[in-house]
């Protein structure tokens, strides 16, 4: 019996040490939006590697209101963004450094290669749902709360 227990435990160790490790969603983090129309509270992934900023919202098939991702460029440039490989339509939000809204591209066409311009230097853009900056009447100028905007 004494075997039998020992086997058993020694099957469960190796299960646990030779398991693959669980796939680590991004992080998702609080960000919200003052406009006219109130607060609006976003749970966002966060970009801010090369590689991670490359892929962005690829191959994704949808995207729940309320969620989004955040791109973190680190510095405050011109940035320009497409829709290869993204099959959803999103509304991007060009934030300046102060974390005031500079632009948004509303309803960005999927699968396109047109280059989408950011309009001046920006230090992060998020990318929401398409439709969703209009839903809720957010506009240029409207600030974006984000310990990123702080922190610098």
């Amino acid at each position: 019996m004494r075997a039998l227990a020992a086997f058993a435990a020694s099957i469960v160790i190796a299960l646990v040490l030779f398991a693959p490790a669980p796939s680590r969603a991004a992080d998702p983090h609080t960000l919200e939006i003052a406009s006219k129309g109130g607060v609006h509270v976003f749970s966002v992934e966060i970009a801010d590697t090369d590689a991670a900023r490359e892929k962005g919202l690829m191959y994704r098939k949808a995207l729940p209101d309320g969620t989004g991702m955040l791109f973190d460029f680190k510095k405050e440039e011109p940035v320009g963004f497409w829709m290869q490989n993204t099959y959803i339509p999103l509304d991007m939000i060009f934030i300046r450094a102060d974390g005031r809204i500079l632009r948004i591209a509303e309803n960005t066409e999927p699968l396109s290669t047109r280059i989408i311009p950011s309009g001046g230097p920006v230090l992060a853009v998020l990318e929401v749902i398409g439709g969703t900056a209009h839903k809720l009447g957010i506009a240029p100028g409207d600030r974006v709360a984000h310990p990123i905007f702080n922190a610098r």
